[in-house]
């Protein structure tokens, strides 16, 4: 059970994401001059909410997995006092108090005594109101693009004191992003393959302007649906028309299973991808979750596009 509740969690994290550039980017601005630890600080966060932290946050509730991976990656694992029971990584979350899953336990929350809650839009809007009505400092965080994740890690650095950290994260990010799009560069345009990326079995796929399209294209991908916008679901029959070289499934139900399931559907015998056995599926947490370890995850669709020119040991 808590398997598919973080598949759906998963799901509705990356729909709820949007079209990049079309809605709220958190700003990590404040009103001093931005030096590390200087309180109090005022951020606008990723709802439009001006939210003024009075000192540094020393008990933090993490609300998703993401949030959860920002705070442990800037440092922040020993100020950590409740994540969502679908956080899987680090595997210091496993060991803090749990305050819900997709539905947040708001008396559990506000019973950890939070100085510093870290949310994200799919909490909605009527959870995180409640929060900060009971006056709770909410910081909602929501990338929505590769530089919409490193915002997010500058913000909630500039929130935590953890601005250092936040930048060498940010640093390692784009050195793993370069390293990718850097083997790709070479690649001409008529040798660059058709992708297919599903999000589910029931064929939700990432359209243009959307953060799964913007990584198949540093990939050195085509998205076959870069026509259709946002998170759209299409038929089978279009997967066809649109005859993928690689088929990429991001969600995991066991493995090879899921390939051998894709390969079978009615009518895809025809499709290059499966031909030619490019259907792969790679791990969902790096791929659909906006947060430090997204990179690796453009690495991952990388290697399943091109295995002549990145291999796992690169």
């Amino acid at each position: 059970m808590k398997k598919w509740f973080g598949w759906l969690l998963t799901l509705l994290l990356v729909m709820t994401m949007g079209v990049a550039g079309c809605s709220q980017s958190p700003q990590p601005h404040a009103d001093h001059d931005g030096k590390q630890g200087a309180y109090p600080v005022t951020l606008k966060d990723a709802s439009g909410q001006s939210v003024t932290i009075k000192r540094e946050p020393q008990r933090i509730v993490s609300l998703v997995p993401s949030t959860t991976e920002i705070a442990f990656s800037l440092g922040l694992d020993k100020k950590i006092v409740g994540v969502s029971s679908l956080d899987n990584y680090p595997a210091g979350a496993a060991k803090k108090e749990k305050v819900g899953d997709l539905k947040i336990n708001v008396e559990k929350v506000v019973s950890l005594k939070p100085d510093l809650v870290l949310a994200n839009p799919i909490n909605g809007q009527d959870t995180i109101g409640q929060l900060r009505k009971l006056g709770l400092t909410v910081l909602v965080v929501d990338g929505q693009s590769l530089k919409g994740v490193e915002d997010s890690i500058l913000l909630v650095g500039k929130a935590t004191g953890a601005m250092d950290k936040a930048r060498q994260v940010i640093a390692k990010m784009e050195q793993e992003k370069n390293h990718v799009t850097q083997k790709v560069a070479s690649i001409p345009a008529d040798k660059r393959v058709k992708v297919w990326i599903e999000l589910d079995p029931t064929l939700f796929t990432a359209g243009s302007g959307t953060f799964m399209d913007e990584l198949i294209r540093l990939a050195g991908g085509n998205n076959v649906a870069a026509s259709q916008k946002g998170w759209p679901q299409v038929s089978a029959e279009q997967v066809v028309k649109w005859n993928p070289d690689v088929i990429i499934a991001t969600y995991d139900t066991g493995g090879n299973k899921v390939v051998s399931q894709i390969a079978s559907r009615s009518g895809w015998a025809g499709i290059n991808a499966v031909k030619q056995k490019r259907i792969v599926t790679v791990n969902p947490d790096l791929v659909n979750r906006p947060g430090p370890r997204v990179t690796q995850g453009l690495k991952q669709i990388a290697q399943a596009l091109y295995p002549q020119v990145f291999s796992a040991k690169q």
